[in-house]
């Protein structure tokens, strides 16, 4: 059949470099590290005191204080950042057909703060029940994609994601499936995740997952450095406004890039682990790539899942190698988790975001510390080490990966007439 083309023209983001895209872009392309001490709870008995938490954030200037106590932190990011998306992409609501106009959200656990203050107070009260009425509504994964909803008066496809690290990167993919069908001309998708919390961090900790570099925080985050020893935690979200090609030039929109194709695939292999060959991800990138009709060397930059796991981060480059072959050593390969901590199911719309900005300024953001080379690491690959690099760009490619063997890539290229 013949599909409908995606592009992107609108972006929103919070993070923890900044509040806006803009301000997040410059904290990536400046190198700058989101980390620091936890601030959201005492973390004095934890293992890992540290994570790169959303700053100088007051709800409040986005929303009244009755709203904003209805809602879970993730829902509330959810909804800074649609707005900015949306105003971005300077869409008049009176001038699109609301049936066609749906949103796809991800989150990997939803409101986890709303459940641990719920229990915390439920055994503080002496196991009495009486709950908060709106604590299911703040808990559950899909309530972001339906306040969007409720928000723009949006009647389309509207649902969530929910893959562990790889939810924003399903739902952004989902989302430009529906326009490629004709079912929508206009898609919010991204995702949003506040896990910052003690249950958060002590489940990652009890997994032995984060990094428990207390005595440097900002230095923590090291993909692919031989001392790596786990991801720090973050929180946030990003949101894309995707639309079809043609409404969009109707209108006159600013069009950022073009979002080709998406890949979908499973390790088939652990819990928690990847598949050591870095099977699922070879196929997922191959499947990107098949879906968009274009051909590996077409691709100029990967912003890889890249963790800061030990085991993880060799994977994926064993899996870039394999699905690129020797054009792996021509393109360019940074992880902004090394800045921006991992943001679980936010983590591909963040670094979706990340690929069109590299796209519009022909820049790629760096992988900061570095400090020692990885032997089991090809020296051909070109990680972008501690320093952006300005290059041409007409193509890059995100990955996101999850527990559970979850895989998902999705290529944005430069729009072509």
């Amino acid at each position: 059949m013949n599909l409908k083309r995606v592009v992107v023209t609108g972006l929103g983001a919070l993070t923890p470099l900044g509040n806006t895209v803009e301000e997040y872009w410059t904290g990536l392309v400046n190198g700058v590290s989101g980390a620091g001490p936890i601030t959201k709870f005492d973390a004095a008995k934890f293992k890992t005191r540290f994570a790169c938490e959303v700053k100088n954030f007051n709800v409040n200037n986005y929303m009244d204080r009755k709203e904003a106590r209805r809602l879970d932190p993730f829902a509330q990011y959810a909804m800074v950042t649609a707005e900015e998306a949306f105003q971005d992409s300077g869409i008049d609501l009176e001038k699109i057909d609301l049936r066609k106009a749906g949103v796809i959200w991800g989150s990997g656990i939803g409101g986890l703060q709303s459940f641990e203050t719920e229990v915390k107070e439920y055994t503080e009260r002496g196991f009495t029940p009486r709950f908060n009425p709106f604590f299911i509504p703040k808990m559950i994964a899909d309530i972001a994609a339906g306040h969007i909803s409720i928000k723009y008066g949006f009647r389309g496809a509207n649902y969530a994601t929910v893959s562990a690290c790889a939810s924003a990167t399903h739902a952004i993919s989902a989302a430009a499936d529906y326009i490629r069908l004709g079912k929508a001309n206009v898609m919010i998708t991204g995702g949003s995740e506040a896990s910052v919390a003690a249950a958060g961090v002590g489940g990652f900790s009890a997994l032995k997952a984060l990094s428990e570099r207390n005595d440097s925080p900002e230095t923590a985050s090291r993909p692919f450095d031989k001392d790596r020893d786990g991801f720090v935690l973050g929180e946030g979200a990003g949101a894309l406004i995707l639309e079809e090609y043609e409404h969009a030039k109707a209108r006159g929109a600013k069009i950022y890039c073009e979002l080709a194709g998406s890949g979908a695939s499973a390790d088939a292999y652990h819990m928690t682990a990847p598949h050591p060959e870095g099977l699922g991800a070879t196929e997922v990138m191959q499947y990107a790539l098949e879906d968009a009709g274009m051909k590996a060397e077409e691709i100029d930059y990967i912003n890889v899942h890249g963790t800061s796991t030990p085991l993880g981060d060799v994977a994926e480059l064993k899996a870039v190698e394999k699905a690129f072959g020797e054009h792996a050593y021509e393109l360019n390969i940074s992880s902004t988790k090394s800045m921006t901590g991992h943001l679980l199911g936010a983590a591909g719309a963040i670094e979706a975001i990340a690929c069109v900005k590299a796209l519009e300024s022909q820049t790629v953001p760096p992988t900061i510390n570095h400090f020692t080379d990885d032997e089991e690491i090809n020296p051909r690959l070109k990680l972008t080490f501690n320093t952006a690099q300005k290059r041409e760009i007409k193509a890059a490619l995100s990955n996101t990966f999850g527990f559970g063997g979850h895989n998902s890539s999705v290529i944005f290229r430069v729009i072509e007439e």
